[in-house]
């Protein structure tokens, strides 16, 4: 017994120091689209060209975008690469062997990362949304980029070319006694091809498609929910009365 609580306190041990390393900044909340098909489809492409190089979402098939209201025809001209077929699951185009000299380890599946990131900072789009926005140019960096919701970051900014180039501004304010920078924004250094409100419009639709990817039946299982509730109200009611009406007479 000595032993596993000793395990237990040891992993409970490691676990915060990792989520303390893993460091950042408090996280956004990342706008709720799920039900917004438009913004849904602007993801998917978005996720396609932007991520799928080298990010594989192995778990979903192209087909599955159906749900979102796209028909195999518009999937397959704009969101399969040329020897894609509708059925295929989403592979990364890039071979794992070079990812893994590139980048030090071959880069993770992105089918579940809207739900494996949440945390007790919050939750997983929130996570997602805030990192890619905080990503500023980092010339110390293999990849000259480094990201401030992700120290260190091995991924070079995705979206840099619709983002440009930023660096991050500081305030040096007292905190215990020390000196501290604390972020105050952001200053632009080189533009991107969007405005920084159609860059955030933009990642918000990427993040709502990655959290629908992660659960499509999700919205179909809240709309079942809420009925099933709203049938168990009635049954109540209605229970009650029938005991009611059944235990009159009896003294």
């Amino acid at each position: 017994m000595k032993k596993i609580l000793l395990g237990l306190a040891l992993s409970l041990g490691l676990s915060g120091t990792a989520l303390a390393a893993g460091g950042g900044i408090p996280l956004d909340r990342a706008p709720q689209r799920t039900n917004d098909m438009a913004a849904l489809q602007n993801g998917a492409k978005l996720f396609v060209n932007y991520c799928l190089s080298c990010h594989s979402a192995a778990f979903m098939r192209y087909n599955r975008l159906r749900d979102i209201g796209l028909n195999d025809k518009q999937i397959a001209e704009n969101l399969t690469f040329a020897t894609d077929k509708i059925g295929d699951t989403m592979k990364a185009a890039i071979d794992p062997k070079m990812a893994k000299d590139w980048f030090g380890k071959v880069p993770p599946d992105l089918t579940l990362v809207a739900r494996s990131r949440a945390s007790s900072a919050g939750s997983g789009p929130d996570y997602l949304y805030t990192l890619l926005r905080t990503y500023y140019r980092d010339d110390t960096k293999p990849t000259g980029w480094n990201n401030k919701a992700f120290p260190n970051i091995g991924m070079p900014h995705p979206l840099w070319e619709l983002q440009g180039e930023r660096k991050p501004v500081y305030d040096k304010v007292m905190s215990h006694g020390h000196e501290v920078e604390v972020l105050r924004g952001w200053e632009q250094v080189k533009p991107g091809t969007m405005t920084q409100a159609q860059y955030d419009q933009n990642v918000g639709d990427l993040v709502a498609y990655l959290q629908w990817m992660a659960e499509p039946a999700a919205n179909n299982r809240v709309r079942i929910g809420v009925w099933v509730l709203l049938f168990l109200t009635a049954f109540t009611v209605v229970a009650w009365r029938l005991n009611a009406a059944f235990w009159k007479d009896v003294k």
